[in-house]
């Protein structure tokens, strides 16, 4: 009967997905409120230790998975403000919620710091979700920047939960230190744990379909295990773990994108599942007046003057300080956390665990549906792009790849037909489209002026990773307003493509005038 009831809450959740894709509403909303409903109809549900286990299993797979899918040469221009973000702004914002706690709210102030810390940090998977559903392309790079706040800040967040809850139940710890072993420890050995990986990745003879998978898995269980073990943050090592081995190139890296895909997934969908039905719908209703109280003064107050105070000195644009402001959602870390307070005490003068349970509904509520109308009205969208380029597993999910040409009018393909065509190397016509509709390109249609021409063929594999580079020219850049002949270039070096805002794809002659903020494409053999 159980395999029963977990098979209908999968199809129920599938259900859930498509109604969020077509609604607008944030689908890991409608996995808690699906937890909610079902633990009201079906069944009671008060197991929290469970609920603690699985929400730490499923933590470590959505953080692993985030560092993985974390593009490092689209984050990079961002690194320093969201990593400002992941570790100063969830003190920020945490110390003045637990501030607001005691001084307004009259709570205890260790209580008031302890839940400040719970939902000081946003959330990967409600932040990832709202991006690539609606695929929110901001401006300015502010998706990687938001992606990689959200993918590294819930170590921040965990750590300080570890010294207040500590502080509350009464242990002889130094706070400074324990800070320091689970920073440092979580930083150091995340990047040895890589290293070993990436050693073994190379020399075992891992061959068979999903192996790598399960090699990924028992390195992920590794890091998180010897760190958590030793005093460090295993969550902050899993990061590391996980940017460093997805901005590798090897050859099981599509099993494991898919693998991970999956997993992640129903990871998610199991724990906004549980956590909705760990809640009492009572308890819940009783502690909506606090929750309301915290999320406001967050959202309104705390989370700006956090985003405002620390993006001062990187003059970022207003508008997109205001949409980092607004896309500071709490979601499944800070309800575990809440678990974990309760769990290690009961003693609390109120209901932790359903007031943070409060603040993460509202915020993935309020905030993930206003994130699509705020960029439009901000005007944050860049139509010309994909958010998803953003992402590491978008471009290791296929081995085909689609290339388009729009045929000018001078081509010598104009007024041939398709089966004429007599495409060099393994290519075909994908499709066609012709003033603004789609053709179906068989062999008798006859190539027009204009037309813009999808070939497809088999994606080029660069094992180094390093070959084909692809960078943008800043302002002052050495080459901006130079020909391709006059750059300075190694002999093994061709720059041999370039992307031009508003415009399509250039192939780059002699006399290709380079500009400010092209994308570059250039092939790079440093070793041969």
């Amino acid at each position: 009967m159980q395999y029963l009831t977990i098979g209908i809450i999968f199809i129920l959740a599938i259900f859930a997905i498509h109604l969020s894709s077509k609604r607008g509403i944030p689908a890991l909303l409608l996995f808690i409120v699906l937890g909610m409903t079902f633990g009201m109809i079906v069944i009671e549900f008060e197991d929290f230790e469970f609920s603690y286990n699985f929400s730490t299993l499923a933590l470590m797979v959505i953080m692993f998975y985030g560092g993985f899918g974390t593009n490092w040469n689209m984050a990079k221009p961002v690194a320093k403000e969201a990593i400002v973000l992941s570790s100063f702004g969830v003190v920020v914002t945490s110390l003045l919620t637990g501030l607001f706690l005691h001084y307004v709210l009259g709570l205890k102030l260790l209580e008031g710091m302890l839940i400040g810390s719970i939902v000081g940090s946003t959330d990967y998977a409600s932040v990832s979700n709202i991006l690539r559903s609606k695929n929110l392309n901001l401006k300015y790079n502010t998706a990687s920047l938001l992606e990689i706040e959200s993918g590294s800040n819930d170590p921040t967040a965990y750590t300080l939960t570890m010294v207040f809850l500590s502080l509350i139940v009464g242990s002889k710890v130094s706070a400074p230190i324990m800070i320091l072993f689970q920073i440092g420890l979580g930083i150091g050995l995340g990047f040895v744990f890589a290293f070993v990986v990436e050693k073994l990745i190379k020399k075992l003879p891992i061959e068979a379909d999903g192996l790598y998978a399960v090699f990924m898995v028992s390195a992920m269980l590794i890091t998180y295990s010897v760190t958590d073990f030793l005093g460090g943050n295993g969550y902050l090592a899993l990061y590391i773990l996980g940017i460093y081995l997805g901005n590798m190139e090897f050859r099981g890296k599509r099993d494991i994108v898919f693998f991970f895909d999956g997993s992640t997934q129903i990871m998610q969908i199991g724990l906004f599942f549980i956590l909705g039905m760990l809640s009492n719908f009572s308890k819940f209703i009783s502690a909506l007046p606090i929750a309301l109280t915290i999320f406001v003064f967050m959202t309104i107050i705390a989370r700006p003057i956090a985003v405002y105070g620390l993006m001062f000195p990187f003059h970022l644009k207003r508008n997109q300080i205001n949409i980092i402001s607004l896309a500071g959602i709490r979601g499944a870390a800070a309800i575990a956390f809440a678990i974990m307070a309760v769990n290690g005490n009961s003693g609390y003068s109120v209901d932790v665990y359903h007031i943070v349970f409060g603040i993460c509904l509202l915020s993935s509520l309020v905030q993930g549906s206003l994130m699509p109308i705020a960029a439009k009205k901000w005007d944050m969208l860049d139509p010309n792009d994909t958010v998803l380029k953003t992402f590491n597993y978008y471009q290791n999910k296929a081995e085909i790849g689609f290339l388009e040409t729009r045929v000018r009018p001078d081509s010598n393909i104009v007024g041939s037909r398709v089966k004429d065509l007599n495409l060099p190397f393994d290519l075909i016509v994908a499709k066609i489209e012709r003033n603004g509709e789609m053709i179906v390109p068989r062999g008798h249609v006859i190539i027009e002026e204009d037309d813009l021409i999808v070939l497809g063929g088999h994606i080029h594999f660069d094992e180094s990773g390093q070959e084909l580079i692809e960078f943008t020219i800043p302002k002052g850049h050495q080459w901006s307003n130079k020909r391709i002949k006059n750059l300075d270039l190694h002999q093994d070096h061709l720059v041999v493509m370039l992307q031009r805002e508003g415009s399509d794809v250039v192939v780059p002659t002699g006399d290709t005038l380079v500009l400010e903020n092209d994308k570059v494409i250039m092939l790079k053999l440093e070793h041969v």
